[in-house]
């Protein structure tokens, strides 16, 4: 059976584009162009809602709203598309419920790819190219609007991905896994690098750069001088 996917946006040519792309990629999609006109439809037959958020008279927070508060809707995944494109707007969009925020104007390459990764999350397959594990299936780590993806192996902030190298992320999701304590250089080594001849600048090296990427976030990386790393969820 395929995925039906609902787009609701009150741009007709929003609505189009995302349509033509992911029926393309695999998908069954419909439109609506209010949020009225997208609870007059079945909404339990959709495995995932894309809603934008300034709409007339019902918003996308209000849609989102409605279906988590409906027993046969509430765990159909919603991601927000938006032209509130401040982190603010993003972390409240996340904060509301949303699984995922995109921002307008957006890359569809980048929208089909989080669309699978909010599919994945949901336990969704089709019968095209997007199967799942369940039995391998890992939940996110957050702080804040701080993601990561253990599936996707992925890092977001405000719903943006953060480009990382195998070992920065391998650090991050160690600290997170771990947070406000304080490891050992030699501790990170084994982790990270558990087959590897490393030396301990190697964890200087990488957090230096973990830190420069996570922007706001890389302040949570603390060090205490003696003993090592770690990731403090209050700086």
């Amino acid at each position: 059976m395929s995925v039906r996917i609902l787009v609701v946006d009150d741009e007709e040519s929003i609505c189009e584009i995302l349509k033509y792309n992911l029926e393309k990629d695999g998908y069954e999609v419909d439109t609506a162009y209010s949020a009225e006109e997208a609870l007059s439809l079945d909404i339990s037959c959709y495995s995932l809602l894309i809603v934008d958020i300034m709409m007339d008279k019902l918003s996308g927070f209000d849609l989102l709203r409605k279906i988590k508060n409906n027993a046969s809707t509430q765990k159909i995944p919603v991601m927000f598309c938006s032209a509130l494109s401040e982190e603010d707007d993003i972390v409240m969009g996340l904060n509301k419920g949303s699984d995922d925020y995109i921002t307008k104007p957006f890359n569809i390459n980048v929208v089909l790819a989080r669309v699978r990764t909010v599919l994945r999350r949901a336990h969704v397959s089709d019968n095209i190219s997007h199967q799942i594990d369940r039995g391998h299936y890992e939940p996110d780590i957050t702080y804040k609007s701080l993601r990561i993806d253990r599936n996707e192996k992925q890092c977001y902030i405000a719903g943006q991905p953060v480009a990382l190298t195998r070992n920065e992320f391998d650090i991050l999701l160690f600290f997170l896994e771990h947070r406000n304590r304080i490891h050992s250089r030699e501790e990170i080594l084994k982790k990270v690098w558990p087959n590897e001849v490393v030396t301990t600048r190697a964890v200087d090296v990488n957090i230096a750069r973990l830190r420069r990427k996570l922007g706001e976030y890389g302040s949570h990386i603390t060090t205490r001088l003696g003993f090592g790393y770690g990731f403090k969820e209050e700086v």
